[in-house]
């Protein structure tokens, strides 16, 4: 997938995805090349928030595609809109090198002890 994080916080987290590799036969990215980058960012938040002796599990996830990506890179970038004792959401913004939105995740993760 050729994903590279470049910030990670349980608030906050950043990824970048590039659109070679990651298509489908049309020639632009393949909407669950999106899931998988805002799944990935999603998960890494919620087990960092979770912190040691929990698991973050991903329950659900919900995708829109607004857009595509031909070529470059997209870059997803990950916020929390509830971190709680036993369930987490962040929204995932997908985008392109113009800013343009091209796909919004969201994913609840369940935490339990490990």
């Amino acid at each position: 997938m050729g994903i590279e994080f470049l910030e990670l916080t349980p608030e906050r987290s950043v990824a970048t995805m590039p659109v070679t590799g990651n298509t489908q036969p049309f020639g632009v990215v393949h909407g669950g090349a999106y899931v998988v980058l805002a799944e990935s960012l999603g998960s890494f938040a919620a087990n960092l928030f979770a912190g040691p002796g929990r698991i973050a599990m991903g329950i659900e996830v919900n995708a829109s595609h607004t857009g595509s990506a031909s070529s470059g890179i997209v870059t997803g970038v990950c916020t929390a809109i509830k971190l709680g004792r036993t369930l987490t959401v962040h929204e995932i913004a997908i985008s392109d090198e113009k800013g343009r939105r091209l796909s919004t995740v969201r994913i609840t993760n369940f935490i339990r002890e490990a």
